[in-house]
C-alpha cells in the first residue's frame, strides 16, 4: 500500500505524520518501523497519526508510535507540537486552541502568532506505581525537598539514583555533573529496560546550569537517544523543582534546541512551549 506522509521536527526530535481522519490506517508494527527506518523508509523517532476525535469534548485523536518498536506509547510533547502545526497547515481546523486526546490522556495545544506552541501537558505524577515501578526490598534517599531518589543497579557494581516522574509516560531522572561526558549510551539502554520497571521507562540525564536553566540528554524507551524529549524536558523540570533545585520557569537545553518549561508545582500543568516545523512530503509503499 502507499502512504502519504509529512515528515516533521520539533526541537530536532523528528517525526512522520499520518492523516487517518478520513479513512482508517492499520498500519502493523513491522510497517511503522518500516517508515522509521533512516535507511530504508523514511525516518523518525516517532510516528505520528491523526485521526478523528473519539468524542465530542476533543478536537482530534492523537496516536504514538516508537520508531524503533512500533509499539503505541502514551504521550510525546514535542510530536504534540508537530500534531497543532500539522492539523492547522492541512486545513483540518482552523483553531489555535485545541484538545486532543491520547492512549491515557487529554492535552491542551495552542499555537502562538509567532509558529511557537504551547503544549498543557497536565501535573506530573511522583507515585512509583504510576511508572510501574517494583519498590519490593529496596528503600529511596529521603531528601530535604520530600522527593525521594530511587536507587537502581545497573550491574557491574554500579547504582544510580533516580528520581521516578510520570508524565503520562514513564520517566526516571538523574542528576549529572555535565551531560557532555555522561554515560547516556551505556546507562540508557540499563535504565529502559530496568526490570524494576515493567513497562520499561525514559532515562533522563539532567545537568542543573542555574535556578532557570537545565542540559538535557534522554534515552527514549523504544527509540534510544533523540535530539530532544518533549515529556523528558517537563519530567526533568519538574524533578528539579520538587528538589527545591529550580523555579517554575526553566528554560531546557537539548541537542536539538531549547524548550520552555513552566511548571507551578502541586496539581498545576506543566506547560511546554518550543517549535514546530515540517521539513518534508512525500508517498511510500509499505
Amino acid at each position: 500500500m502507499r502512504v502519504r506522509f509529512t515528515k516533521m521536527q520539533g526541537a530536532g526530535n523528528d517525526f512522520v505524520v499520518l492523516d487517518a481522519t478520513r479513512a482508517p490506517l492499520n498500519l502493523s508494527s513491522e510497517q511503522m518501523q518500516a517508515l522509521a527506518d533512516r535507511r530504508f523508509g523514511v525516518g523518525a523517532d516517532q510516528i505520528l497519526v491523526v485521526e478523528k476525535a473519539p468524542n465530542a469534548e476533543v478536537d482530534f485523536g492523537y496516536r504514538i508510535f516508537n520508531g524503533g518498536s512500533g509499539d503505541e506509547v502514551e504521550h510525546c510533547g514535542n510530536g504534540a507540537r508537530c500534531f497543532v502545526r500539522y492539523v492547522r497547515d492541512k486545513g483540518l481546523t482552523d483553531k489555535t486552541t485545541l484538545a486532543v486526546e491520547t492512549l491515557n490522556r487529554r492535552l491542551v495545544l495552542r499555537l502562538a502568532p509567532d509558529g511557537r506552541v504551547t503544549v498543557d501537558m497536565g501535573p506530573p505524577d511522583f507515585d512509583p506505581a504510576a511508572v510501574r515501578f517494583d519498590t519490593t526490598w529496596i528503600a529511596p534517599r529521603a531528601t530535604e525537598a520530600g522527593l525521594p531518589l530511587w536507587p537502581l543497579e545497573l550491574g557491574e557494581g554500579r547504582t544510580v539514583e533516580v528520581a521516578l516522574v510520570s508524565m503520562g509516560n514513564p520517566h526516571a531522572v538523574q542528576m549529572v555533573a555535565d551531560v557532555d561526558t555522561a554515560p547516556v549510551a551505556t546507562q540508557g539502554p540499563r535504565i529502559e529496560k530496568h526490570v524494576r520497571f515493567s513497562q520499561g521507562v525514559n532515562a533522563g540525564f539532567m545537568q542543573i546550569v542555574s535556578r532557570r536553566a537545565i542540559r538535557l540528554r534522554v534515552y527514549e524507551r523504544g527509540a534510544g537517544e533523540t535530539l530532544a524529549c518533549g515529556t523528558g524536558a517537563c519530567a526533568a523540570v519538574a524533578a528539579g523543582i520538587r528538589l527545591g533545585l529550580l523555579d517554575p520557569q526553566v528554560e531546557v537545553e537539548t541537542h536539538g534546541g531549547a524548550l520552555g518549561i513552566e511548571w507551578q508545582g502541586g496539581a498545576a500543568p506543566v506547560l511546554m512551549t518550543g517549535p514546530a516545523e515540517t521539513v518534508f512530503e512525500g508517498e511510500i509503499e509499505l
